[in-house]
């Protein structure tokens, strides 16, 4: 485990990017392609802006999708997949893009090409709730399957309407589709991007706490080549100024 702090959430972005970029331009030295997993929300806006800014050769990059809400539409603010799409996908030319929508046959098809290889990286967030994915606490270590349905418990259902995807916590979808815990650590490298004092305690447990499946983000730790960047807000509780 490696953890990066930085001054605020754009220097955040910007040296998460640059991992990024570099993990994948390596990935396509070494075998001629690389395959990553891509999660979405706020906290992730900084590091997009600055990914898409760098060089890399992306018709050389398949791209998965982590997680999405059972029963949205695309067209719907909250939806992953139009976050993904909007913000990133269609401004690159992806060797090939690989979303989810909730359905259990989109899912299915999404799954048999995420297994076909290795992943050469997983960019996951935390939650507020210290989730990984939408894998909420207490989190279910033990599938091993690549996908599951999971259901959403309130503190996540929260953070969404803070973050103004959903007017109110009623409005937010109950259920979703999410790569499991077990399929996360699968990937070969995982970098993760955790801007910003609302997770701040997500952070402090994930770091301060022994692996257990009521901080998801613990689990992490286990990986053999994780790396952490949080801003000085995210960091505050466990390297206060």
């Amino acid at each position: 485990m490696k953890i990066v702090v930085s001054e605020n959430s754009k220097a955040l972005g910007a040296a998460a990017a640059q991992h990024i970029a570099e993990t994948i331009n390596n990935a396509i030295a070494e075998k001629g392609n690389a395959r990553i997993v891509l999660s979405t929300g706020a906290s992730q806006l900084d590091m997009f802006e600055a990914l898409l800014q760098l060089n890399v050769d992306w018709s050389k990059v398949e791209m998965f999708h982590l997680d999405e809400y059972v029963g949205i539409e695309e067209t719907h603010k909250a939806s992953f997949r139009k976050y993904l799409k909007e913000r990133f996908a269609s401004k690159i030319n992806l060797k090939n893009a690989y979303f989810l929508d909730g359905s259990e046959e989109v899912t299915k098809f999404v799954t048999e090409k995420l297994l076909e290889a290795e992943i050469d990286l997983g960019v996951i967030g935390i939650g507020e709730n210290a989730h990984i994915a939408f894998n909420d606490p207490p989190a279910d270590f033990d599938t091993k399957e690549a996908y599951h349905i999971v259901k959403l418990d309130d503190a996540c259902k929260r953070q969404q309407v803070r973050e103004g995807w959903f007017p109110t916590v009623e409005d937010v979808p109950t259920h979703a589709v999410s790569m499991t815990c077990y399929q996360i650590l699968q990937c070969k490298k995982i970098i993760s991007a955790v801007p910003h004092e609302v997770k701040a305690e997500a952070v402090y447990k994930t770091l301060t706490e022994k692996v257990n499946n009521n901080t998801p983000a613990t689990l992490l730790k286990t990986h053999p080549n994780w790396t952490l960047y949080l801003d000085k807000n995210s960091a505050s509780k466990v390297f206060p100024v």
